[in-house]
């Protein structure tokens, strides 16, 4: 290509709303082009279909085409749903380039205060109780005065809805509004309705239901968590042929009753009555609503993500009868969504479609492993993910939920009145529109199996925040996030989705500095009053995502401005912790030292902390009296010494000092405390290897030690793993970047409990909570769908590929502008190949050994370099594509050194 291509505004894909009135852009060079030397940019507004140019900037110098801001002062801002389109054209060693073609610039809401209409309630005068709560239908009419040209819709909502015009519904994305911390940010969705408009009367009608607002929610599925009123807000705004402009919105005259939709809830499932129409809704006024929430219209913000949306259907691979009139549906693949189901039946047939990840031994669908219980009184609580349709009779009627989502690969059917066919059953995969940007494969089969159960597990839990699982709680914890954003990175572009997530932490995270396990959270920047939950927060591993998640946004798409963002809660969160650890003292070591040695007051080894969290063979039980210094010191470290670097990026330079002067002494106070004399680590667990290793908590001279000692207690376990919840997915990178690459290979490739390839080989689609999350007998012990575990794919990617970041973090390298190429074969691999579109162009190696002789393809794209690493020699490439060959013995031999750590 001669021109720019692959025109963004800020982490958006062409054509999704944009909230700024100065978006950042980025672009891809012309192929074949080395860098930028100057760019311009021209923009054009859109009307009545056709464009014309509004501005076009001055030629402007620079290098950078990734998140650029070449505004100025002159250039005239657009208003909330204003459509424009851009293009840029550039200057490269190759000369001037062509304009590009235009990409779609739409603006969304810039501001709260552009929408001017009332939020309304729907009639209720007395809230049903949870499992029990219809969706309401809110009606209006409406008529325009004069020719329509261009119509725009805002809308959002305390709850979930769905627009129609009409009867049609607007859009594609599903439950909109999405989930947020609502008192802080509520996201209003910007559609195009021009067309669905008629020049006389239009219907206009909200369909509204709990949601994450007042539906159930987490562990314990407590309800009403942002409040116990649903409500909707919605306006048209409209410009008509005669230049004059007119907006129509919720308020007084919209009518509100009960639809078919008798329950609605995220957890339980959705029941539908088809003989309900809405003609027999008896209608009464919806409620205009003022004062508290809905009076702050500041909260109200167009999404930085891109939304939750219908991605695929399939089909199912089997149906079974396990007892007369029970009928379960297999879908072969274990995801986030829905069923949408035809045939139902003659008139009062009611279905029951219960959803589960498993099958008992009857074949009958198995949800008690999905089953929560009540932390103070351990009752169990229903597992939930069941829908119920009546039919009406209507030929041609068919039944799919719109009001809940279920993590599913079975679906029980009860009620029907025949076996459900082929064509009558299909299951709807619903998360957030990820674009993706990644992939992998190799000759070995069962690992690319493992590959695919790590995606499609993070796809299940990509439904609108990174949660932990898609069925039992739901709830974006933050340690998952935290040890998955690099891995997810490599699959999919997670840039926006990250950002929006780090906003709520940011507005969930207590006045001093606490981080929540769960963000967003229902209980706000506050303690909810429930004991356990709230003693829980701030835990090392998990409010450590505050530091980590922004750090990872930088390394891996050179956003700088998230780092400025979020700079006050990262500081915040490290000096907590540095406080916890320089005031108090654990009352164990208090006793045994009365006179607390000097580096204790870097000693993180008060307060609650989860740990390593399921370890293999170890039974999860949460004590806040537990001393976790080693996790948490270690965390410490960590997170100071990141948010270092972080300060010396954004020129805080004061800080900079404070912080690795915290990092110094943590590592400090690790050492101190828990390597011996003899140089033995005190805590020798693999999990505390793999951190002194990646977090570079000990002296270089003995690395090589605890290298060995971590290969030595995997030989030691027949190479099973024996680590938990934070350190998986770092051992295999640990192992090879110290010199124990086949010993990485031994505990990747290892059969039987606890492993990967066991996982795999008991038929897991995506990624288990727990080791043995399906026993010998083929029973479920715990969620199917945590994907943690599986950011073990990162390895594949980083050293089964050799694809990976440069190893050293600034302005000239982040976001792929430089990456290394570093393939190290080894186990019964003799063949892989990855794929990255990185923010400067796709990336691609494939290397393959024949005959002793090992060749590499590589494409380096525009505007980037490549170190490509064979053996012990490093070669410096430029764009283009290359093909190299050596010995296969100089990649596979060659001493593992080791590599900085991230």
């Amino acid at each position: 290509m001669t021109t720019p291509t692959h025109l963004r505004l800020e982490h958006l894909r062409p054509g999704e709303p944009c909230g700024t009135t100065h978006p950042r852009l980025s672009w891809w060079l012309p192929t074949g082009s080395a860098g930028q030397q100057a760019y311009q940019v021209r923009v054009a507004g859109v009307s009545d279909r056709t464009s014309s140019t509004l501005f076009t900037t001055e030629i402007i110098e620079g290098r950078d085409h990734v998140l650029v801001q070449p505004w100025t002062a002159t250039h005239p801002a657009p208003t909330a749903g204003e459509a424009r389109t851009w293009q840029v054209r550039c200057w490269t060693d190759l000369g001037p380039s062509d304009w590009s073609e235009p990409a779609p610039w739409v603006t969304g809401l810039l501001h709260g205060g552009d929408i001017t209409a009332d939020w309304i309630e729907p009639y209720e005068p007395d809230v049903p109780p949870l499992g029990h709560r219809p969706a309401y239908r809110l009606r209006a009419s409406w008529r325009p005065r004069a020719e329509i040209t261009h119509a725009s819709l805002f809308a959002t909502a305390h709850g979930i809805y769905e627009f129609f015009v009409n009867d049609v519904r607007v859009g594609d994305h599903e439950l909109t509004p999405g989930f947020t911390a609502y008192r802080a940010h509520l996201q209003v969705q910007h559609f195009d309705v021009t067309d669905l408009l008629r020049q006389g009367h239009n219907d206009l009608g909200i369909l509204l239901s709990d949601g994450w607002f007042r539906g159930r929610h987490g562990f314990e599925r407590h309800g009403d968590g942002f409040g116990d009123r649903l409500a909707a807000l919605a306006e048209l705004h409209v410009r008509y042929a005669d230049g004059t402009s007119e907006r129509f919105g919720t308020g007084d005259g919209w009518t509100s009753a009960p639809s078919e939709i008798d329950a609605a809830d995220l957890m339980d499932g959705q029941r539908v009555d088809l003989r309900r129409v809405p003609a027999d809704e008896v209608h009464h006024p919806a409620v205009v609503a003022r004062g508290g929430l809905y009076g702050d219209r500041a909260r109200l913000t167009t999404g930085v993500a891109p939304p939750v949306r219908r991605i695929e259907t399939l089909p199912a691979v089997a149906v079974t009868e396990p007892r007369p009139g029970t009928y379960v549906v297999d879908f072969g693949q274990n995801i986030n969504g829905w069923v949408a189901a035809a045939d139902l039946g003659p008139a009062g047939t009611h279905m029951t479609l219960t959803h589960g990840e498993s099958l008992a031994a009857d074949g009958r669908v198995d949800t008690d492993h999905l089953r929560a219980f009540e932390f103070a009184t351990g009752k169990s609580l229903p597992a939930g993910q069941v829908d119920h349709v009546v039919s009406s009779g209507r030929r041609g009627e068919a039944f799919e939920p719109h009001h809940t989502t279920h993590g599913f690969r079975y679906v029980q059917i009860d009620g029907s009145e025949t076996k459900p066919g082929p064509d009558s059953i299909t299951a709807a995969v619903v998360h957030t529109d990820l674009e993706q940007v990644g992939r992998f494969g190799c000759d070995n089969a069962r690992v690319e199996k493992l590959h695919a159960a790590a995606v499609w597990s993070f796809r299940g839990n990509a439904c609108d925040v990174p949660t932990d699982c898609p069925q039992r709680e739901r709830s974006g914890f933050t340690g998952d996030w935290q040890v998955y954003v690099e891995t997810a990175a490599f699959t999919h572009d997670v840039a926006g989705f990250s950002d929006k997530w780090l906003r709520d932490l940011a507005a969930d995270q207590w006045p001093d500095g606490t981080v929540p396990n769960i963000v967003p959270n229902p209980a706000g920047n506050q303690p909810s009053g429930n004991h356990f939950a709230d003693i829980a927060n701030g835990s090392a591993g998990w409010g450590d995502a505050a530091v980590i998640v922004p750090w990872q946004l930088w390394r891996l798409y050179g956003d700088v401005e998230v780092l400025e963002r979020q700079y006050d809660s990262m500081a915040r969160w490290v000096e907590l912790a540095a406080g916890a650890a320089r005031d108090h003292r654990h009352p164990d070591r208090a006793r045994a030292r009365p006179a607390p040695d000097d580096h204790e007051k870097y000693l993180w080894d008060t307060g609650f902390h989860w740990g390593e969290w399921l370890e293999p063979d170890e039974i999860p039980a949460p004590d806040p009296a537990r001393d976790h210094s080693v996790v948490a010191t270690a965390y410490l470290a960590r997170s100071a010494g990141l948010l270092a670097q972080i300060a010396g990026v954004l020129g805080r330079n004061r800080d900079e000092c404070r912080y690795s002067a915290i990092a110094a002494g943590a590592v400090h106070a690790w050492q101190r405390e828990f390597i011996a004399p003899d140089g033995t680590l005190t805590h020798p667990t693999q999990a505390n290897y793999v951190r002194a290793l990646e977090f570079d908590l000990v002296p270089a001279e003995a690395r090589p030690r605890f290298a060995d000692e971590l290969a030595q207690l995997l030989a030691d376990n027949d190479d099973h793993l024996g680590t938990g919840f934070l350190a998986t997915g770092m051992l295999l990178p640990a192992l090879a970047r110290n010199g124990h690459l086949d010993t990485a290979y031994r505990v990747l490739l290892s059969t039987g409990n606890p492993s990967w390839m066991e996982m795999i080989d008991r038929g897991a689609t995506t990624i288990w909570e727990r080791w043995d999350g399906v026993d010998e007998n083929g029973r479920a012990t715990a969620s199917l769908n945590h994907y943690a575990k599986g950011a073990v794919i990162s390895f594949l990617h980083q050293f089964v590929a050799g694809l990976r970041p440069a190893e050293t973090t600034g302005p000239d390298t982040v976001g792929h502008r430089r990456f290394v190429v570093d393939p190290r074969p080894g186990g019964d691999i003799n063949a892989a190949h990855a794929e990255h579109c990185s923010p400067y162009g796709n990336i691609a190696v494939r290397w393959t050994i024949t005959d002793d002789l090992f060749t590499v393809n590589l494409t380096v794209p525009a505007g980037s370099e490549c170190e490509l690493r064979l053996g012990n020699t490093t070669e410096l490439l430029r764009s283009g594509t290359y093909t190299r060959t050596c010995p296969a013995a100089r990649v596979i031999r060659r001493s593992s050194r080791a590599f900085p750590t991230r």
